[in-house]
């Protein structure tokens, strides 16, 4: 099945934002009057400009339009972007995409609000946040089912993980330098140098390519500001990063993602306890889910899938183990990430900052978290 979205031959000034809006309006919401729109720019983003767009005149609907941040298609693969949200659209896990431009989508709103440092931890949308995760990671998109996802990428290779080839890429798109003397000293003084984050990425790819996490489809972003919560619902959003990778640092990533962006503090991250409670309920999604499926294929019977099915304490602490790990590659791919947005985006964010972050909280669990070994005969 093909899908198709319209383009439209439109370029935003990001000094222009709500002009630019205008126009993109005019062609997917035509009957919409100029005096009657009303705007909402929303500022929680760090990647890209994003405004609200209502009809005044009516109760109703809010369609977005967002604007690439400069440079960040040097970081996403923009056509890879569209065709994720296509197809998640169509599986039911991400917002309608009503036509792209040139530098930008336009989409659907989801209502609701976007989790926090605190409501992340309660148990009434942690759990809902896990089950969700757990089936996105059951969806085959290399099926034929699917073959809107697959024919778009020659050469994909189903259960190829992202992350080493886009690690690396990242890598090496990170500056040794900044022009700005002040930007220059903070870096020299708060990150390693790129000769290091090199060497440190190979350590990581050594230690973890085969420690036994799956590769599933995965969000690759789950900050919280990409978690809506409505009507004891959550709907994930943003699937600039969204591939194949692997199911623990899905996990692992949404876990750093505790501690805050604007305010990054790693003591909110979660403790073991936390942990497992949040990986027994994601495992006892994913099996069901996964059974489930299996049973549609191949007829399991009822009774073994029901022993199939119970979550061992076993279970739990490996994959706590792998999602330990894998959260030190989180860090390190985000600190990365921060370095090439300081040289680049125009938006008011402390980057540099941000990268030190990450990247010192990488080098601060590194020993502890790859020394991990199960205790649970």
């Amino acid at each position: 099945m093909a899908f198709t979205v319209p383009h439209l031959p439109i370029a935003i000034e990001e000094t222009l934002l709500l002009d630019g809006a205008i126009a993109v309006l005019k062609e997917v919401r035509p009957l919409w009057k100029k005096e009657n729109i009303e705007f909402k720019i929303f500022t929680d983003g760090i990647t890209n400009k994003l405004v609200g767009c209502k009809n005044g005149a009516e109760a109703g609907e809010m369609v977005l339009v967002r604007v690439y941040g400069q440079k960040t298609d040097l970081l996403i693969d923009r056509a890879a972007e569209t065709r994720n949200m296509k197809v998640m659209h169509k599986a039911g896990y991400a917002p309608r995409l009503y036509a792209t431009f040139e530098n930008g989508l336009v989409y659907e709103f989801v209502p609701g609000i976007t989790l926090t440092v605190e409501t992340v931890r309660l148990p009434s949308i942690f759990t809902l946040v896990a089950r969700m995760l757990a089936q996105m990671h059951c969806l085959d998109l290399m099926s034929s089912e699917n073959n809107g996802w697959s024919d778009s990428i020659p050469g994909k290779e189903q259960n190829e993980p992202i992350l080493w080839k886009k690690a690396s890429s990242f890598t090496e798109l990170a500056p040794s330098s900044f022009e700005s003397p002040e930007k220059q000293a903070r870096y020299e003084k708060l990150v390693p140098s790129k000769q290091i984050l090199k060497k440190e990425w190979s350590l990581l790819q050594k230690e973890l390519q085969d420690i036994g996490s799956p590769v599933v489809f995965c969000h690759n972003d789950l900050l919280l500001g990409n978690v809506i919560y409505n009507n004891n619902q959550v709907t994930f959003i943003d699937y600039e990063y969204a591939d194949y990778n692997y199911q623990a640092f899905d996990i692992g990533n949404h876990f750093n993602e505790f501690a805050g962006v604007e305010d990054v503090d790693y003591k909110r991250y979660p403790s073991k306890e936390f942990q497992f409670s949040w990986l027994r309920i994601y495992l006892e999604a994913f099996k069901e889910v996964s059974h489930s499926k299996k049973q549609k294929s191949i007829g399991n019977c009822v009774e073994d899938g029901v022993q199939n099915m119970k979550v061992s304490e076993r279970e739990v602490n490996e994959l706590y183990i792998q999602v330990s790990k894998f959260s030190l590659a989180s860090n390190l791919f985000w600190g990365v990430w921060a370095l090439i947005q300081a040289e680049h985006s125009t938006i008011d964010f402390d980057f540099l900052g941000y990268a030190a972050a990450r990247i010192s909280q990488y080098s601060a669990t590194k020993e502890e978290f790859l020394s991990l070994k199960s205790d649970v005969p």
